[in-house]
């Protein structure tokens, strides 16, 4: 795999400073029941980090000094790592807001077949990747048979009260493009996701966000291989908006990687890019419990410029419609 990390050092991305921490993302792990050609952790079945009990320890002991509000779990699968349902337990006893991060094909997986009414369980939001409605796109993207065991997670969830109006259960789903192009209007997709979900499989969910792909692992891997790198960072730069500085996800969001080191973001995590504007040495997620963050700068590159093209894209989907953090 070509590593794009070089190419991406050299930057006029503008300074992003900090303001409160508010989410903190942890990756649970890289190991994954599938491997997506967009995937920017080159998550996979062959991958063997994972996060162990003590490191989810200090998520928890972070949470409840900084007063966080949200933890986003994401892998890989983060459902695959071991210590996953002791970690969201855990979680809802600080009343934390949780969000996973789940590809649907996991609720198929041998030994996960209680995991939907887990979540539900513990008013667990789902964030959950559908890269279109149509079935061929789909397993085009992520391999044969997917979209067929996405559509079955969906019935699972659905069935549960997931993405029903007033079911107090949340499915968002993502959708990232199937090549060097950026997201349509996520507006327009969302009502044409619902329209065509709805009518063609009875499917209903509660968000749609729409993500960029990153030039970076996989994806960036396969933008060199193909002589495309270099007319995607043109497309990401020439489509910069500088309003949406204002709502990138690194200004309230902290990432922190399967062995507790943290990162401005899970795009950095992946570049092994330490937090901080000027940060060269990692820092471990135990030394910020008495740390404010807010007004440190974040260290950017040029793959930042995704985040800020056309409409904005950050975990929560389009800039635009997102809501901006009080400092």
């Amino acid at each position: 795999m070509r590593d794009t990390f070089p190419l991406l050092l050299k930057t006029h991305f503008p300074a992003v400073a900090r303001r409160r921490v508010a989410i903190l993302q942890a990756n649970l792990g890289y190991r994954c029941n599938q491997s997506c050609t967009h995937c920017h952790v080159a998550a996979g079945p062959q991958r063997t980090e994972e996060m162990t009990w003590e490191t989810m320890e200090w998520l928890l002991r972070y949470t409840s000094a900084r007063r966080i509000a949200t933890l986003d779990l994401t892998g890989g699968a983060p459902e695959l790592n071991p210590h996953f349902r002791e970690l969201v337990i855990h979680a809802g006893q600080q009343k934390l807001q949780i969000i996973d991060r789940c590809n649907l094909t996991i609720l198929n997986e041998p030994g996960q077949e209680d995991l939907a009414a887990f979540l539900a369980d513990h008013q667990v939001e789902i964030t959950a990747s559908l890269p279109c409605y149509l079935e061929e796109n789909v397993d085009g993207q992520r391999g044969k048979g997917v979209f067929e065991s996405s559509l079955a997670g969906l019935r699972q969830l659905n069935a549960l009260g997931y993405g029903r109006p007033g079911g107090g259960l949340t499915l968002n789903l993502v959708y990232n493009p199937l090549g060097p192009v950026l997201p349509p209007d996520q507006l327009g997709l969302e009502a044409a996701y619902k329209q065509e979900l709805a009518a063609r499989y009875g499917i209903v969910f509660s968000r749609l966000f729409t993500l960029a792909n990153m030039p970076i692992q996989r994806f960036g891997s396969q933008l060199i291989s193909k002589g495309q790198f270099a007319p995607y960072m043109n497309l990401l730069k020439s489509a910069h908006r500088d309003e949406n500085l204002e709502a990138v996800m690194c200004r309230s969001l902290i990432s922190v990687d399967w062995q507790g080191y943290v990162y401005d973001c899970d795009f950095n995590q992946m570049l092994k890019l330490p937090l901080g504007a000027g940060g060269a040495e990692r820092t471990h997620l135990s030394a910020l419990l008495d740390r404010e963050l807010a007004g440190a700068g974040v260290r950017v590159a040029d793959h930042c410029y995704g985040c800020t093209a056309g409409q904005g894209s950050s975990c929560g989907g389009a800039l635009e419609s997102a809501p901006v953090m009080a400092a």
